[in-house]
C-alpha cells in the first residue's frame, strides 16, 4: 500500500521492542532484516507455497495430513500475528483515518479467537498486541 513502503517501514517491526527477520530455509536461509512490505510479500508467497504443497495440505480428502501439519500451520499463524502487530503499531492511525478500524478489529478478533482456541501461537508472540487484545477481546 502507499502507507507501508520500504521508505516508511524499512524494517518489519511492532513498535520499538519487536523486530522480525525473514527466513524461509530456501532463498533466506538465515533470518534476514527486510522492510515490512517485503516481509509481508515474502510471507504471503510462502503461505501460498505451503497451501499449494500437497505434502503439507493434501489435495484430496482421502489423503492423510502429515504429522508435521500442526507445525506448519502454527508457523503460518505466528507469522501472520506479526503482520497484525506491525499494522496495529505503525498503521492504526491511517486505518482509523480510512474509517476501517472496525473491520481490522473484527478480523483480528476472529483471528485471535482461532489461534487461542487451537493454541497455534505462543503467548510471547502476542506481547506486541497485548493492549489491543485487552481492548477489543477482553474489553479492559
Amino acid at each position: 500500500t502507499e502507507f507501508c513502503t520500504p521508505e516508511t517501514c524499512p524494517l518489519m517491526t511492532a513498535g520499538p521492542k519487536f523486530e522480525y527477520h525473514w527466513a524461509d530455509g530456501e532463498e533466506y536461509k538465515k533470518p534476514t532484516a527486510v522492510s515490512a512490505p517485503v516481509y509481508v510479500d515474502l510471507l504471503m508467497n510462502w503461505i501460498q507455497k505451503q497451501i499449494d504443497n500437497p505434502a503439507v495440505f493434501p489435495a484430496t480428502m482421502d489423503e492423510p495430513f502429515p504429522d508435521t501439519f500442526r507445525q506448519y500451520v502454527s508457523v503460518i499463524f505466528r507469522r501472520l500475528t506479526r503482520v497484525y502487530s506491525h499494522i496495529y503499531h505503525h498503521h492504526f492511525e491511517k486505518i482509523v483515518s480510512l474509517g476501517a478500524e472496525a473491520h481490522l478489529n473484527t478480523a483480528f478478533k476472529h483471528f485471535y479467537y482461532f489461534i487461542t482456541e487451537f493454541e497455534l501461537v505462543d503467548e510471547r508472540e502476542l506481547q506486541p498486541l497485548e493492549s489491543i487484545v485487552n481492548a477489543i477481546v477482553h474489553k479492559k
